[in-house]
Parts: structure tokens; C-alpha cells; sequence
């Protein structure tokens, strides 16, 4: 098994004004199945969607949007998943009692990403193998999840978390994998709410998320 420090030392941290903010190249894929799926991936017509959650909305849309924001009709929204109550608030969610993950849903034109590359990212900017918790940020609705729109994703992503657990990860990868449902869009000020309060990671886990100093087990 490698180090931790083989899946990090490509990375580092922005919490800079997005007006400011300069798209990162992100760091290649370095398992064999994010890997085949970026040397596959060919521009195709229509988009995908790829949803996520890794603890605060807010440090998962900021990564993302860093990384990947160059992709052609791309865009990434904060909302919530996986919850069993329609149109929830934040207040309900952030109440652990809706059942909803702090998610971000990723749109992007077929082709222009491999999917498994995105996997491995996501599990780059966070601690998979902690429950229902991101850093200081507690809940179920800070749990790790993938929500896939797809067989395919499906299988792509079961694929990646197995390669990670086997060569990176030294404690159980506790992500949940289940199928998209319902999406709701998170309230406005949550929408790009790092690059317009570059602080405001006080409030969140975004600091022990940070790429150039990560609490992750295997970023």
C-alpha cells in the first residue's frame, strides 16, 4: 500500500476571491480506472451529471469548480440528495433529520471527463472513511456519498472506491453509492458562497479540507 503522500503531492489549496480565481489543472488520475476513463473519454453531443457529497456543500463546490470549471458546459451547483422530505431547507437539513446529504451536482458536456477521473478527485478532497462526519462538521448530512445517474457510473465508481481502499486507504472507505433521486437546488447564498466569502470557511470543515495542509486519509 503507498503513502498518503503519493496521492497528495499534486494538490494544493485557493480560497480566493472567483473573481480573482484562476482554474487549477487538475491532478491526473492515479488509479486504473479513473485512468482508463480519462484515455477513453471522447466529446460526445449532450451533457452528464455527476453528484457528490464530501461533507460542507461549500469546500466541495469551491474544489470542484477550481479543478474542473474549465470543462465546456460545465456547471456546479450546491443543493441536497437523499433525503425523504420534498423541498427541504437548510435549516431542516442541517437538522440531520431529513435524510439529505450536503451535495454538489456537477454538469458537463459527454466526453469532455471520464467519469472514474471525477470519482477519484472526489475522494482526494475528503476523509472517506469517517461517518457521517467532515473535519468539525457532524451529521449524516456530512456523509460521503455518490450518487450515480447510471449503471455505469455505478460500476466505474465501485471500481475506484475498491482500487483506493486497496492502494491508498488504510481504514474502511465508508462512501455511501446509491442512486440519484430527488434533487433539490440549495438556497441561493449557499451558490458560489466560498469565492464570494473566501472566510467563510470558518463555518465549515473547509480549512481541514484544505489541499496543501489535508486531514484527508488519502488526499
Amino acid at each position: 500500500m503507498l503513502g498518503i503522500r503519493n496521492f497528495v503531492q499534486s494538490f494544493s489549496s485557493s480560497s480566493a476571491s472567483r473573481t480573482m480565481t484562476k482554474l487549477k489543472t487538475p491532478p491526473a488520475p492515479t488509479l486504473p480506472t479513473a485512468i482508463k476513463s480519462r484515455d477513453e473519454a471522447k466529446l460526445e453531443e449532450g451533457t452528464e451529471t455527476a453528484v457528490f457529497a464530501n461533507g460542507c456543500f461549500w469546500g466541495t463546490e469551491h474544489f470542484f469548480k477550481t479543478y474542473y470549471g474549465h470543462l465546456p458546459q460545465f456547471s456546479c451547483v450546491s443543493g441536497y440528495t437523499g433525503g425523504d422530505v420534498a423541498k427541504p431547507s437548510y435549516r431542516q437539513v442541517c437538522s440531520g433529520t431529513t435524510g439529505h446529504a450536503e451535495s454538489v451536482k456537477l454538469t458537463y458536456q459527454k466526453g469532455s471527463v471520464g467519469y472514474g477521473e471525477l470519482v477519484e478527485f472526489h475522494l482526494r478532497t475528503h476523509d472517506p472513511t469517517t461517518v457521517d462526519r467532515q473535519g468539525p462538521d457532524r451529521g449524516s448530512q456530512y456523509r460521503s456519498a455518490i450518487f450515480y445517474t447510471t449503471p455505469e457510473q455505478k460500476e466505474i465508481a465501485e471500481k475506484v472506491i475498491a482500487e483506493a481502499q486497496e492502494k491508498y486507504v488504510k481504514g474502511k472507505i465508508v462512501t455511501e453509492l446509491a442512486p440519484l433521486k430527488d434533487w433539490y437546488n440549495a438556497e441561493d447564498y449557499h451558490q458560489d458562497y466560498l469565492f464570494e466569502n473566501p472566510n467563510g470557511e470558518s463555518r465549515s470543515a473547509f480549512h481541514s479540507r484544505s489541499l496543501s495542509k489535508p486531514s484527508c486519509v488519502i488526499l
